[in-house]
């Protein structure tokens, strides 16, 4: 990436001598959903200290579903996130499915499957293009990427829309969709709805190709760690709404033991929890587990153009998570399609569920990763209590532990080159820190 002099020159940088010891600081840093810091201490010419601050103030969504039916648990934590609130309604259905009993099947299966595939699209398509992309080419945002790479801006903004009116057509809008309920819809679309959809997606299926051709062209830094990848598997599929948890390590459960493999530690630097595997440490969801872990699922089309991209089964360098992102654009393009040349409507929108006392649990891949949801209910069905985990609570010690191995051999890196790696570094997870597009600081401190 060459220096870029149209970057903005929103922070401080304290320029004096490195013997006295040196401070940087960027007050804001766009193109990330939340408000956080990132905090990166070199001492005696060595990384001392590394903390991806989380200080928004907790939102109390768990505590919100106490005492509410477990009807509403799909509408208010969509709530949650205005970019992916399908995963959110998806895995708070899984979760009280699972603990009725009930499984959904044949066609609402299969809707559930092109709503997903259109959050995907438009999430993806929104980092790649327009978040993730000016970090590689070396401009401040894509406003000013556009002037330079105005194509490669107007497809990404496309895809988005493509990706929105699949969301909007069968969640009722794009934003915090309202047409999902536990068992299936509200409504579900005719045959003769989904035809425009098909044509929009003839044209994505291409543009997805090309951005995978695009984004292998990008300069990559040459960075690898042993990360344990966690995602969720299914035997027939590329994985969104079903699947056992695995790892490239050994893992493999249902979704009803997360609890026993998995738990949320507080550190004081985060308002939000750090979620580790017991006796081992931190792990890796997102885009890049999934791809690793299911490689051989993916549609041969997109098989074929990820190995054209210089990838292989397995990927373990972050940095090119935004070839893997285009990947699996492609994936929900092509998927997508078949699930519209294929549809036949189902005979009812959603099938009965009538919870007894119980607990369900429920797993689904948001665009950014894993997303856990567990809920126990009462005789009513109501909510006794809510345990929600989102993808970048997952990731957050992960992308610490990146950091620490990624300043040490750019130290001779400019205050401002480094800053701007650092930050690309914590963008390759796509992070959404509090489901809402805020800004992260960071604040970089050197001293000898």
């Amino acid at each position: 990436m060459k220096s870029n002099p149209r970057r903005r020159k929103s922070g401080r940088v304290d320029k004096s001598d490195p013997a006295r010891g040196k401070t940087i600081k960027v007050d804001y840093l766009a193109r990330v959903e939340g408000e956080g810091a990132l905090f990166v201490k070199i001492k005696d010419g060595a990384v001392a200290d590394v903390k991806l601050r989380i200080f928004e103030p907790p939102r109390f969504f768990e505590a919100f579903l106490r005492g509410r039916k477990f009807t509403e648990a799909p509408d208010i934590t969509a709530r949650i996130c205005g970019i992916c609130p399908v995963a959110y309604q998806m895995s708070a259905c899984h979760a009280m499915e699972n603990a009725a009993g009930v499984k959904v099947d044949g066609p609402l299966r299969a809707l559930r499957r092109l709503l997903y595939c259109g959050e995907w699209i438009e999430s993806h398509a929104l980092h790649i293009h327009l978040l993730h992309a000016p970090d590689f080419l070396g401009y401040e945002d894509a406003i000013q990427m556009a002037r330079d790479h105005a194509g490669v801006v107007r497809r990404g903004l496309k895809l988005k829309k493509t990706g929105n009116e699949i969301v909007s057509l069968l969640g009722g809008r794009e934003i915090h969709p309202i047409n999902v309920r536990v068992g299936g819809f509200y409504r579900v679309p005719a045959a003769r709805e989904l035809a425009p959809l098909a044509e929009q997606l003839k044209w994505a299926r291409d543009a997805a190709l090309e951005t995978v051709r695009w984004t292998s062209t990008l300069k990559f830094p040459e960075f690898e760690r042993d990360y344990e990848f966690v995602a969720l598997r299914h035997p027939g599929e590329y994985p969104f709404n079903e699947g056992r948890l695995v790892s490239n390590k050994g893992l493999d459960i249902e979704a009803r033991d997360y609890d026993k493999q998995f738990v949320e530690e507080h550190v004081p630097h985060s308002t939000a929890l750090h979620s580790v595997l017991k006796d081992r440490g931190a792990y890796f969801v997102g885009p890049l587990a999934r791809y690793n872990l299911n490689f051989d699922k993916l549609s041969p089309l997109a098989q074929q153009a990820a190995r054209a991209a210089g990838l292989g089964p397995v990927c373990r360098n972050p940095f090119r998570s935004v070839i893997v992102r285009s990947v699996e654009v492609l994936q929900a393009c092509d998927e997508a399609l078949r699930i519209i040349a294929d549809y036949a409507p189902p005979d009812a929108p959603a099938v009965p569920v009538e919870p007894p006392a119980a607990t369900g649990y429920g797993c689904t891949e948001a665009p950014r990763g894993l997303l856990y949801h567990r809920y126990r209910l009462d005789r009513q069905g109501l909510i006794l209590d809510a345990k929600i985990v989102p993808p970048t609570s997952q990731n957050q010690k992960t992308i610490e532990g990146d950091l620490w191995k990624f300043v040490p051999p750019r130290l001779h890196l400019s205050p401002d080159r480094l800053q701007w790696q650092c930050e690309q570094a914590v963008r390759n997870y796509d992070p959404c820190i509090s489901c809402s597009a805020h800004f992260l600081k960071l604040h970089l401190e050197r001293e000898s």
